[in-house]
């Protein structure tokens, strides 16, 4: 994403995988305030963490002071294996994040994704839950609702979708979302891919952060 982010592997289930590490204004002296893990859209369709969407996440949580990791999913760049229709991907998703807090002991973790890349994510939430250990807050773009079987997310997640998505409708959206009484911010003329409209995602994110 910029000449100081790190390139890095971890050994996954089926091989390794591949990662990358941004961390907040690396002139400053302070220390990551959170850690943020960024998952991709569908690697089938050129999914990567190098998806434009993904790095303005990425870039936006760096901002607000946090360590952000991506991964490459399965059978992408230089990550092994084949896709797993999110089970293997939430699955490594979960070792990245046993790494990273490691790595950054104590700090609180935010989940992002984007289009595939939510269902992973929200699914990874679940189990962090189940283990008592969720994650302070999950950001939505673009979520996968009507595509996978998402499931039901905390009320605190940021949800961003474009109107005029074609490819996970913005009905299936609020469909999946009406009876958990969670609102979703929908940016006008915005495409699945948000093009020439990146620019509110970060925004957006930045501005609802600190409004839990």
């Amino acid at each position: 994403m910029n000449a100081q982010t790190e390139h890095f592997l971890i050994e996954g289930a089926v091989g390794p995988l591949q990662c990358a590490l941004d961390l907040p204004d690396p002139e400053a002296l302070t220390a990551p305030i959170g850690l943020a893990l960024v998952a991709h859209p569908h690697p089938l369709y050129g999914g990567t963490m190098d998806n434009k969407v993904t790095q303005t996440l990425a870039r936006t949580f760096t901002g607000l002071g946090y360590a952000t990791v991506r991964m490459n999913f399965r059978g992408v760049g230089q990550s092994a294996g084949i896709h797993d229709s999110g089970i293997g991907e939430t699955d490594d998703m979960a070792l990245l994040l046993e790494q990273m807090r490691k790595r950054f002991p104590g700090l609180p973790v935010a989940l992002a994704g984007f289009s595939f890349g939510t269902f992973v994510q929200a699914c990874l939430q679940q189990r962090l839950i189940a283990n008592n250990h969720p994650a302070e807050r999950l950001v939505l773009v673009g979520a996968a609702a009507g595509k996978w079987a998402m499931p039901e997310i905390p009320d605190n997640t940021i949800l961003i979708h474009g109107e005029l998505d074609d490819t996970i409708p913005l009905s299936a959206v609020l469909d999946w979302l009406r009876p958990q009484d969670i609102p979703v911010t929908v940016i006008p003329g915005a495409d699945h891919f948000f093009h020439r409209r990146l620019h509110h995602i970060k925004q957006l994110v930045s501005s609802l952060w600190d409004k839990a």
